[in-house]
């Protein structure tokens, strides 16, 4: 099977967070406990282009012109990674 690259940019990060209250004797009980992020991406597109239209944007926009993808991140390490505007290829592979 033939695999599949997009080209995707993050519309929206948004950070997840819960109140700690295991312990209502300890002094930081209730404090905001971030537990993750979700992504939210679309399919790359510009609002004007040369007269060209030669752009690499514009040819992912042209074989792949909607795309959306919502991601769920709960690895710490990647938290804050991710950037409204940052532009990302996504492949797609068969798995077994």
């Amino acid at each position: 099977m033939t695999t599949m690259r997009a080209k995707l940019q993050v519309g929206m990060v948004q950070e997840h967070f819960t109140t700690d209250w295991a312990d209502p004797n300890n002094q930081d009980a209730g404090v905001k406990v971030k537990t993750g992020e979700t992504l939210t991406m679309h399919a790359v597109c510009k609002n004007q282009y040369d007269e060209s239209g030669l752009d690499e944007d514009n040819t992912f926009a042209k074989y792949s012109p909607g795309a959306s993808l919502s991601i769920q991140i709960a690895n710490e390490a990647l938290w804050g990674k991710f950037k409204h505007g940052d532009k990302f290829y996504v492949d797609f592979t068969p798995a077994d």
